[in-house]
């Protein structure tokens, strides 16, 4: 089934890069002037995690299967099958994949055939094959029928050959000087073409006259190749190269020579996950043919997650909407300038609307919410749909709602639509295939942004602000976890490898990423309502923040209790604070604390309980005063300690990626910066330009920042060390 993918037009539209580099348009395969038509580059596309190359090189996959030779290889899925032969290696394993992809039937052309490719496969297959061991030379070459049999469609072509080649062999007079791989694989390569190639097939053979040492004979050659693979190391190298030019020179006859004008476009190599090692040893060989003058005609794309991988140290580099109508390559002197390097960009507020209004047609989501998701996701593509989808089925009768399976949470049944936010999303569960059993949101994201990680871990260290603290908490949390040293360092070094940000401010510094972490950590054990390893963790930044703790900070540690639902302190720090003379600072003190994860119960559907009390509508004595800290204060310091209070949940609650922005809490918030504003002896003005600047700020879905002319940001800063 197509997909619907958003914000890619560029690659997809009738003259995007697709187009322009296959010839054909995706859809309805209209032909399309070539834009490289003598040199086309390698276009690689580039993205973290969640971006969308995969989906993109499947969509491609998907519009050209029918119209064009097609073949799509995940470089990182590729395994060695139960019992491998000394013949298999990822790139042996990979290249018949490709191949028999390729030999699909399309429309107005006959299947591609893979002669020269077979002769080499067959060839490195005979390596190991005895007398002594018929099975291992039955089982291999069966293993490489689907390649064999585009030269023979006789299924069972490959029964027979085991005996005749070891016969061959026995009866060949053994030469000590000449390796045995190389005997074996002469005798297999003359007994394959006289069984499987016809007349004119046979002539295949002679491609391999150029490999090194073969001295233009393609027999010699292709027993050249079978003790080069077998000898290892650089030599292996060399005979896989040759084999991956191999399937390059049979897609070039497909498309020449007699066939000319009979295939309409070119064909298509979409490899993902190209920076891997097996995806350079399939790229890097076309490179070096391309850039030494030999053309092929082949539209090739891959992925890669690393955007400044040595593989692309030359490439011409592009970001996605640069590409929609002419990408300006030009093919420089360095090998690896063949390569076009398209960055993905994230989606736009209109792409995730436009997600959003295909899984709700009829409006029934809050308007707020596709940008509230677009804010949360930055505009990752994965995380953008499965939310959109998650929201499109929390409305329907007889879904589970949030948290519906953890203990004190709501009844099964549809949400109502007052209490979506993107948090809630988080929770839902949705089908994404309908033999696979629905999946919560945040497990399944977690599961694709992060694979194969330990998310306990990670989970642990999303707390950190800097690297100083997630090594205090890697200490105090995770110790003997690892006997290789330092677990911050190395989760550090994972996260980079896989394309993540680390920083200063947050050690997990994407925000959708660190959002999922955080709501593993709050909710993975069930503990409701006591949430014991999320407030083990936050205690333990508390205490070392605190006066005498390894890394003191007041921010940091205000910032803590606000993670665990206090705010008293929080309040008194921010009254006692308040006629200090420098407003900016304050003002950044006030951001950061309130940057804080909302500790939210789990199912909870209702109004956000920080509404009630920015609105100023708590309960008349809720809450007792030493929670709210007006004990022993003067009336006017009682006042100004409810302003604050009013403030900081107003700030709290709209500086939530999980929460929606609040009109009436967003003019609260002005109402009350500008009262403060006409208290504070010095820094009114400040003030009162906060009061205009945040809302901009909140109303543009953007980060609060300071208001022009206060000179920086202010105290959000730091690794969680004292200068923070």
């Amino acid at each position: 089934m197509e997909r619907e993918l958003y914000g890619r037009e560029a690659i997809f539209g009738n003259d995007g890069l697709a187009a322009r580099l296959t010839g054909l348009t995706p859809y309805g395969s209209a032909r399309v002037a070539y834009e490289h038509r003598d040199d086309p580059p390698v276009a690689v596309l580039t993205g973290g995690r969640g971006m969308g190359k995969t989906a993109a090189l499947k969509q491609l996959r998907h519009l050209y299967r029918e119209i064009t030779p097609v073949a799509l290889v995940d470089c990182e899925a590729v395994v060695p099958p139960a019992d491998p032969g000394p013949g298999w290696t990822p790139v042996t394993g990979a290249l018949p994949e490709l191949a028999t992809q390729l030999t699909a039937k399309v429309r107005a052309a006959r299947p591609v055939q893979f002669p020269r490719l077979s002769l080499g496969l067959v060839a490195v297959a005979s390596i190991s094959w005895t007398r002594e061991d018929e099975t291992r030379a039955q089982r291999d070459l069966q293993s490489l029928g689907p390649v064999l049999a585009t030269v023979d469609t006789r299924g069972d072509a490959a029964t027979g050959w085991v005996t005749k080649v070891l016969t061959k062999l026995a009866a060949s007079a053994f030469d000590s000087v000449v390796p045995l791989a190389g005997m074996v694989a002469e005798a297999t390569i003359e007994t394959v073409l006289e069984e499987t190639f016809s007349r004119f097939q046979r002539r295949s053979v002679d491609w391999y006259g150029s490999y090194p040492h073969a001295g233009g004979s393609g027999r010699i050659g292709l027993r050249q190749l079978a003790v080069d693979f077998e000898r290892g190391g650089d030599l292996r190298r060399r005979a896989e190269d040759h084999l991956v030019l191999a399937l390059v020179a049979d897609l070039v006859r497909a498309y020449g020579g007699l066939a000319r004008g009979a295939r309409r476009g070119r064909p298509v190599l979409l490899l993902d996950n190209a920076h891997t090692l097996l995806g350079r040893q399939l790229v890097e060989p076309v490179l070096r043919q391309r850039a030494s003058g030999v053309r092929d005609q082949i539209a090739l794309f891959a992925s890669s997650r690393a955007r400044d991988h040595e593989g692309l140290s030359h490439a011409v580099r592009r970001r996605l909407p640069e590409v929609a109508h002419g990408s300006h390559w030009v093919r420089g002197s360095e090998v690896t300038s063949g390569i076009l390097a398209v960055e993905l960009t994230a989606l736009g507020p209109a792409h995730v609307q436009a997600a959003f209004d295909r899984h709700d047609p009829v409006g029934r989501t809050p308007a707020g919410l596709a940008r509230g998701v677009h804010r949360l996701t930055g505009g990752r593509p994965l995380g953008a749909a499965l939310l959109a989808q998650a929201a499109g089925e929390a409305l329907v009768p007889g879904t589970p709602r949030p948290g519906a399976s953890r203990p004190g949470a709501s009844q099964p049944g549809a949400s109502q639509p007052g209490s979506l936010v993107p948090g809630a999303l988080l929770d839902r569960t949705v089908e994404l295939r309908e033999d696979r059993a629905p999946v919560r949101v945040a497990d399944e994201l977690l599961a694709r942004l992060l694979p194969g990680q330990q998310l306990d871990v990670l989970s642990v260290l999303a707390a950190a602000h800097g690297e100083e603290s997630a090594r205090l908490l890697a200490t105090a949390r995770l110790r003997g976890r690892s006997l290789d040293g330092d677990v911050a360092l190395q989760v550090r070094d994972v996260l980079r490898a896989q394309d993540w940000p680390v920083g200063p401010e947050y050690f997990v510094a994407d925000p959708l990423l660190r959002a999922l972490l955080l709501h593993r950590l709050r909710f993975q054990d069930d503990d409701h309502p006591y949430y014991a390893v999320w407030r083990a963790v936050h205690e333990t930044l508390r205490t070392a923040y605190a006066p005498g703790g390894r890394c003191p900070s007041v921010p940091h540690r205000l910032h803590q209790e606000l993670v665990l639902g206090r705010t008293r302190e929080c309040v008194t720090h921010l009254r006692e604070r308040f006629t200090d003379g420098d407003v900016t600072a304050w003002l950044g003190s006030l951001r950061f604390i309130a940057s804080a994860p909302y500790p939210r119960p789990p199912g909870y559907a209702g109004p956000d309980p920080r509404r009630a009390v920015a609105l100023g509508r708590e309960a008349a004595g809720s809450l007792p005063d030493g929670e709210t800290g007006l004990a022993g204060l003067g009336e006017r310091a009682v006042e100004l300690q409810l302003q604050l209070r009013r403030l900081l949940h107003a700030v709290w609650l709209l500086s939530d990626p999980l929460a929606l922005p609040d009109e009436e809490v967003i003019d609260k918030m002005a109402h009350e910066l500008r009262q403060l504003s006409g208290r504070h002896p010095t820094g009114n003005s400040v003030l009162w330009d906060a009061a205009t600047h945040w809302p901009q700020d909140i109303r543009a879905w953007r980060p609060l920042s300071m208001p022009p002319g206060t000179g920086g940001s202010g105290q959000r800063r730091g690794n969680g060390g004292s200068d923070a």
